[in-house]
């Protein structure tokens, strides 16, 4: 007789809620869930295991007698409708283990080869100009408008922002599912960002499961909280007047700041226009943003009142929304996942596993990936091989 696993029983409604999933989503694989819910039935090691595999639990939770207390490892600024966000999911605390990995890693990597800290890393404080603090951050990232102008769209302007960002040393990573797992996809609602703040080794991630429209906000968000030398896990919202926050404020003033400069928009903007969609296309348009971004800066700059901006940017969104239909996360793979990963990051744990200084299993597990051909093709696509 196969032996039977003693488990809390609350522990298995514990695992199975922390997953976001139902008794009859995980019914057809396991038949007996609610028996062993109700604790008249214990599954098998094996079937344990495998539950613990379905919900994206550590395997070892399931001896404890009652569930951890899990809070988010980074300073949490996440609001919603002014209220804090509740108990993470497996898929935000997985993806910040990951990043963190691959922090530790990188940060390994700099001290040996003897990089100098990143210059953007700690040196604001949310006392600063906001003003003055985009000019500088703006100055340091070299994505000032001039710079802007030579890319077709603003969805290319993104990547234009993450590859400056890049070359200031900040690692930036797009993704919009937990590692390599394209059936556990991330949730906006959620979070929308966070930055793992270290002096050689920044790191941004943006769920790129949330619209085009708000990850460029969200990059400049963060690279905000980075300026600021503290790490942080946020979800900015552009509809949202008041912020819960002083420094969450202050982020999302700087990042609209550098993104579309006060004192240029109220040049730029043509106050007889009226229709207030082609004038939003316009100027993102010049100013390689979204139109959501373009129509906040309206509202900051005082030319339309708080009712109109909220109903407005209500009916812009959608607009969007409808335009978009945007696409799942795919495509070539050579292709999106050192965007998943951060290019930089790729480049150098590429170089160093070649060199033989990193085990090519480590490389492959904070790469995300199993085959030697691939990580071959990588470097090469990459330069580094």
């Amino acid at each position: 007789m196969t032996d039977r696993v003693r488990v809390a029983r609350r522990m298995f409604v514990w695992a199975r809620q922390r997953s976001g999933r139902t008794v009859a989503d995980l019914a057809r694989r396991f038949p007996k869930l609610a028996d062993w819910e109700s604790g008249t039935a214990a599954p098998t090691m094996r079937q344990l295991e495998e539950y613990a595999q379905a919900t994206h639990t550590p395997v070892g939770y399931f001896f404890l007698d009652k569930p951890p207390v899990e809070t988010v490892p980074i300073p949490d600024f996440r609001t919603f409708e002014n209220k804090r966000v509740a108990t993470p999911t497996p898929d935000l605390l997985d993806t910040i283990y990951a990043c963190e990995q691959r922090q530790e890693w990188y940060r390994e990597f700099a001290e040996a080869h003897g990089a100098d800290p990143v210059e953007l890393v700690g040196n604001m404080r949310v006392s600063r100009d906001v003003i003055e603090a985009a000019t500088q951050m703006r100055d340091l990232l070299g994505f000032g408008l001039a710079r802007r102008v030579e890319f077709p769209t603003w969805a290319s302007a993104l990547s234009g922002l993450a590859e400056h960002a890049e070359e200031a040393g900040v690692l930036v990573m797009i993704s919009g599912i937990v590692g390599a797992n394209t059936h556990r996809k991330l949730n906006p609602d959620e979070f929308r960002g966070f930055a793992l703040v270290d002096d050689l080794a920044p790191l941004i991630f943006i769920n790129g499961a949330d619209t085009k429209a708000a990850q460029i906000f969200t990059l400049a968000h963060e690279l905000a909280h980075v300026a600021l030398g503290g790490s942080a896990i946020s979800r900015p919202d552009l509809r949202e007047i008041n912020e819960a926050s002083e420094t969450e404020q202050w982020c999302n003033q700087v990042a609209a700041e550098l993104l579309v400069p006060m004192a240029s928009l109220k040049e730029e903007y043509e106050r007889d226009n009226d229709d207030l969609t082609n004038e939003l296309e316009r100027l993102a348009r010049y100013y390689k943003v979204s139109t959501l971004v373009i129509l906040r800066r309206i509202f900051d700059a005082g030319f339309i009142s708080i009712s109109k901006y909220r109903a407005a940017f209500d009916e812009e969104l959608a607009r969007v929304l409808a335009l978009s239909v945007e696409r799942a996360s795919g495509g070539n793979f050579y292709n999106t996942q050192p965007v998943r990963v951060s290019k930089r990051f790729a480049r150098a744990i590429i170089a160093d596993t070649i060199e033989g200084r990193t085990l090519y299993r480590d490389a492959f597990r904070l790469l995300g990936f199993r085959k030697t051909s691939a990580f071959n093709e990588l470097g090469q696509r990459l330069g580094v091989a």
